[in-house]
């Protein structure tokens, strides 16, 4: 990661949400200063990664889907802003290996469950990369939700929720009913935060 590319990035998006999007964030006190940090949000816009990278408290790495390094520009300035590639729809033990790495060193590193968009702003069941990243990793999981949808000079909502662990899956053996089990813990918190009109519970 190029800290400085990252903190020019951070400063433009903190313009473009501040004043097109008047953004509301709260709970940012909820991720921790230091170590390792999972955070997992729902996605169900492109703007999701920026929006999440920028309001939150500590720089993040986050998965993208490897088609977007492909295009030159992109290929090049993704890595240099903490981005790094995730084959969807399987298994990819390179990113996951990526993640548990940042991890150890005590990265933030974000990821949004769900592995794709939702079309209508409601959650959908969590892939098991997610838990599979908290329960390896042990560390921290920080639900983060995004409330929407995006429209200029309308508020979008960030609630980063209270740092927690799966810590009952631990010395479990990860079988996928278990990951899957403890994805669904990870988009509770995450719905617990949301807003009625998404499925959510916070008012």
């Amino acid at each position: 990661m190029s800290r400085w590319l990252y903190a020019l990035g951070k400063a433009f998006f903190t313009v473009i949400f501040a004043v097109f999007y008047r953004w509301d964030v709260r709970g940012r006190e909820n991720v921790p200063r230091e170590g390792p940090v999972l955070l997992c949000a729902n996605h169900f816009d492109w703007w999701d990664p920026p929006l999440v990278g920028t309001a939150a408290p500590r720089p993040v790495f986050f998965m993208a889907k490897e088609e977007l390094f492909r295009y030159p520009v992109l290929g090049t300035l993704l890595p240099k802003v903490g981005a790094f590639p995730v084959r969807r729809g399987t298994p990819d033990r390179r990113a996951l290996r990526a993640a548990l790495d940042l991890l150890a060193q005590g990265q933030v590193v974000g990821i949004f469950p769900e592995g794709t968009r939702s079309r209508d702003g409601r959650l959908l069941p969590a892939q098991p990369g997610a838990a599979m990243l908290a329960v390896r990793s042990r560390a921290p999981v920080v639900p983060v939700a995004i409330a929407g949808p995006y429209r200029l000079f309308r508020p979008i909502r960030v609630r980063f929720g209270e740092p927690f662990e799966l810590t009952e899956y631990y010395d479990r053996r990860l079988s996928n009913d278990a990951l899957l089990e403890a994805g669904a813990r990870i988009m509770e918190r995450i719905r617990r935060l949301l807003p009625p009109e998404q499925g959510g519970a916070a008012e």
